[in-house]
């Protein structure tokens, strides 16, 4: 309460209006499972388009898993891009990796794209370029290519102001810890190798004159200067910096590039931050897919020395041999380095997904999902795969993973896939073991055209869903049954279903996708993997999720409000004012508020024992729309005079 202790005008805020609920988004979608490349511990990283999913999780190139004996279609790859074709936006991934060895630690250098070269002198393991993140994805193509700037060298007056005064070497164009290439006076660099000699670039209060300088230096940064050259003796510097060209293999591999790089630690282009292994920007520990490791050395001198001392992609003859002369080209002062022994490890099992957490609180698996509170959607593409072979046991384990991370986290749906190759009676005894208001089953497998094997192929239905739930939430509204929507992707299913068969399977919560001469290929059923009628469709489902989740976040401000009748007035007015707007906007059942809709928080929601104990209780009731899901025409005949 303000004090008024003072004569005087008294300015204060005050709000007339009531506080209001925003409604929270339904269309975001959580995938879990194998990818070729990306991290497997930490937060999962929104991702907005397949291309972005391409750079951090690799493209749609088939797996290899060391204990399956054949390539395996890459699953959340394809799911990720059925699910932005079909009309989702956002998605976060959780990427999940078996290590061969049962034993090995996250830190495994054996399942990593990697190289080492010996520097000048023959010196073994020089350098180390490495992947990023384990996986087959990371054995790339790294291309250098050395370039040298003009000379930096200016001579001017000591005093500009005196043009009588005597005259010094300055450098324009240079920053602290360049490399750059000099020669003494007289001697410009026009030919090859030993005419010039490297350096790195030292900037110094020079006290005798009195102003901030360069010298150039070719030792350790952490020594004192010993014989450090200055500019005076110097008549031609030129910067040297290098590009790095990452080419990834894969059918649609694509290329990466940095421009004027340089060598020494210190400087903030430098290899050795650019690839650094632990970078302090996240978006860099995403989308820069190598780590370069300088071994010992320690300046940019040195280390750039030892990247010449390379034989060039055109002629076999060493880089710095062609450095300066200016009649060759660029793939004369080019060499490239091959990364290889990345593996994609074993199929991931129940463990993987469950996931773990590090000493610094990094987490994999479901585990890195419950962080991601706005996820709405989940689903796990490809862990079905096997479920009626020799992947049964732990297909059925993830499952019940997947619906118990869904329950648990309350504000999310997740998305079934049956088995592929199922027959009717498979499906059934699958489904037999579901039972929750949390998810949905959908049978069969989409057929789609891959465009890595140029074949056509079966693929999970979730992906596909999932992007449908994302559209139709966006086009119509959550409040809207997901079902008699077009699957764009699909060129067929696995199996085609009649009218009979899904008889069979709609009564028993089996979502079923269908072929339909002139409406194509379609989402048949809406209904979730549960026995409770109360709670039978995917729309009412998914709708209380979004009541529930936009009335929990847009009340956050009556906690600790004092607990009377003014906050019971405030939360019914805020909560009536939200579910008026859905019923004005068609999504509840009834002619008028009072038959959609009741809010009620008074003394006949709560007893003195919840007033004593600090709970308020708001009692609501809400008239869902449930969809039409048989429509039904009754015809008769009637006569000419009948008043029927």
């Amino acid at each position: 309460m303000p004090e008024y202790l003072a004569p005087g005008v008294y300015v204060e805020e005050v709000s007339f209006r009531q506080k209001t609920i925003e409604g929270v988004s339904t269309s975001t979608t959580g995938f879990i499972g194998p990818t070729r490349f990306g991290p497997i511990f930490g937060e999962p990283e929104l991702i907005t388009s397949f291309t972005d999913f391409e750079r951090i999780y690799g493209g749609i190139d088939r797996l290899e898993f060391e204990d399956v004996g054949a390539p395996m279609d890459n699953f959340v790859a394809h799911a990720a891009r059925a699910f932005y074709e079909e009309g989702g936006s956002r998605l976060y991934v959780v990427r999940t990796y078996g290590y061969p060895d049962p034993n090995g630690a996250p830190v495994d250098e054996a399942v990593y794209g990697r190289a080492r070269w010996p520097a000048a002198g023959g010196s073994p393991e020089a350098f180390l370029l490495q992947a990023r993140f384990p996986g087959q994805a990371g054995n790339v193509t790294v291309t250098f290519v050395f370039r040298l700037g003009g000379n930096a060298v200016r001579t001017e007056p000591v005093d500009p102001a005196d043009p009588t005064s005597p005259p010094h070497n300055v450098l324009r164009g240079v920053q602290p810890y360049d490399t750059v290439l000099a020669v003494g006076a007289g001697s410009p660099p026009s030919g090859p190798a030993g005419a010039g000699t490297l350096y790195w670039v030292d900037r110094f209060f020079d006290e005798p004159a009195g102003r901030w300088t360069f010298r150039l230096r070719d030792d350790n940064p952490a020594n004192a200067p010993v014989g450090a050259v200055t500019l005076d003796e110097v008549s031609d510097v030129r910067v040297l910096t290098v590009g790095v060209v990452v080419s990834e293999l894969g059918r649609f591999g694509f290329e990466q590039s940095w421009e004027g790089l340089t060598f020494h630690p210190e400087h903030r282009q430098s290899l050795s931050r650019v690839f650094d292994p632990a970078p302090p920007n996240p978006s860099a520990y995403l989308r820069v897919p190598l780590t370069f490791d300088r071994g010992a050395m320690t300046h940019g001198a040195e280390i750039a020395d030892a990247l010449l001392n390379q034989t060039n992609i055109f002629d076999a003859t060493l880089v710095i041999d062609n450095l300066t002369d200016p009649n060759v080209g660029d793939a004369s002062r080019t060499f490239r380095v091959r990364l290889e022994g990345g593996l994609d490890g074993n199929r991931p099992g129940p463990g993987e997904y469950e996931g773990d957490e590090q000493a610094d609180g990094s987490k994999s698996g479901f585990r890195a999902l419950e962080d991601i509170e706005e996820i709405s959607i989940i689903a796990a593409p490809g862990s079905t795969f096997g479920l009626e072979d020799n992947y049964a046991i732990q297909a059925q384990t993830i499952t019940r993973q997947l619906i118990a991370h869904s329950e648990r986290m309350k504000y999310r749906i997740a998305v079934l896939d049956s088995g592929d190759g199922q027959t009717l009676t498979n499906v059934r005894a699958f489904k037999a073991g579901i039972d929750t208001k949390y998810a949905a089953l959908y049978y069969p497998w989409v057929r789609v055209f891959d465009p890595f094997t140029e074949q056509e192929i079966h693929l999970p239905a979730s992906g596909f869903v999932t992007g449908i739930y994302a559209r139709n939430d966006v086009e119509r509204g959550v409040h809207k049954a997901p079902a008699n929507e077009v699957v764009r992707l699909a060129t067929g299913f696995e199996l085609l279903l009649n009218k009979g068969q899904q008889d069979v399977l709609n009564p028993e919560g089996i979502n079923c996708l269908r072929y339909f001469e002139g409406r194509g290929f379609r989402v048949w059923g809406a209904r979730t993997a549960t026995s409770d009628p109360e709670w039978k469709y995917v729309n009412v489902r998914r709708y209380f999720i979004y009541l529930e989740r936009s009335i929990e976040r847009g009340t956050q401000w009556a906690v600790f409000e004092n607990n009377g009748s003014v906050l019971w007035a405030n939360v019914r007015s805020t909560v009536e004012d939200f579910l008026m707007n859905e019923f004005s906007n068609g999504r509840l059942l009834g002619t008028k508020p009072d038959e959609a809709f009741f809010v009620r928080c008074d003394r006949s929601t709560m007893t003195q024992n919840d007033l004593d104990n600090g709970r308020l209780v708001c009692l609501i009731g809400v008239a869902p729309l449930r969809p039409a899901e048989f429509v039904i025409f009754r015809i008769g005949q009637k006569t000419a005079d009948s008043r029927a």
